[in-house]
């Protein structure tokens, strides 16, 4: 007898919906571009030393990753998104360092399902692209 849990289950998704949900986690990577330009900036003071550079550097990452999931969507034949989720700002550095747990902990279920239904996909672009060697 099978596990229930093993059972793979055939999503179907169209490449405007995986477009869609590209273009949703895109606009996560504008947030966090901001979020970690303004941290990086104000983030100061002996209590701080040890990580007021880090913000700087996952900008850098973070539009690194904005770059690859915009050109993605345009593969797709879709454009890509322009507008950030909202950056919450605070007078206090603790609070900012909490927002950015916050908001980048959250799990990218709906992205990573999107992917794997693409792969199981016989008509998809990411069929080959993501293929297990």
């Amino acid at each position: 007898m099978k596990d229930s849990t093993s059972k793979k289950v055939d999503v179907k998704i169209t490449r405007e919906r995986l477009a869609e949900l590209l273009n949703e986690d895109l606009s996560r990577e504008y947030q966090a571009i901001i979020a970690y330009v303004v941290y990086s900036q104000v983030l100061k003071g002996a209590e701080y030393m040890n990580i007021a550079d880090q913000p700087e550097a996952h900008a850098h990452d973070e539009l690194k990753h904005a770059l690859i999931i915009s050109r993605q969507i345009d593969y797709l034949g879709k454009m890509p998104s322009v507008t950030p989720k909202p950056v919450r700002t605070s007078d206090k550095p603790k609070d900012m360092l909490r927002f950015d747990l916050v908001t980048r902990t959250r799990p990218f279920a709906s992205i990573a399902t999107a992917f794997a239904s693409a792969k199981r996909s016989a008509n998809s672009p990411w069929r080959n692209k993501f293929a297990r060697s």
